[in-house]
């Protein structure tokens, strides 16, 4: 199983500003720091503020910050909002075709595999994560 770059970027960007506590942080400045596309993140963040967990400023002066505390951004929250698809293999699908599904024994385990996944996940949020500024190779603030 892998996440995709969506996922990972998101998880990226609330570290980021979650490093950078109450000052705003912009997308130019998160692009570089982690060397990915503009437009990409563009999208991430969207997404991100359409779902609550960040907060977009507008204007000159303007940029993007938590929504709400580390402690209240659930990294299981993140993923079911980032992840499109948690269909580890074919029976987890609505357009499963496999004629196995009846008597599998496979699908059980892979299905007991990824609760224990997300489940992991419920167990931390975004205050676990946190790193320092100096941490994305930036110099502290003068």
């Amino acid at each position: 199983m892998q996440l995709t770059n969506f996922s990972d970027y998101a998880l990226r960007v609330l570290m980021f500003a979650a490093a950078h506590g109450d000052r705003l942080i912009t997308i130019e400045e998160t692009a570089e720091v982690y060397g990915i596309s503009r437009a990409h993140l563009m999208k991430v963040v969207n997404q991100l503020t359409r779902s609550g967990f960040l907060k977009s400023v507008r204007g000159r002066f303007g940029g993007l910050s938590l929504a709400s505390s580390p402690e209240q951004i659930n990294l299981g929250d993140v993923l079911r909002v980032t992840e499109p698809n948690f269909g580890l293999v074919e029976c987890f699908t609505a357009d499963n075709r496999c004629i196995l599904t009846p008597r599998c024994k496979l699908r059980g385990i892979l299905h007991e595999a990824l609760t224990a996944f997300t489940g992991t996940l419920d167990r931390y949020t975004l205050a676990d994560l946190i790193l320092s500024p100096e941490d994305f190779g930036l110099r502290p603030a003068a």
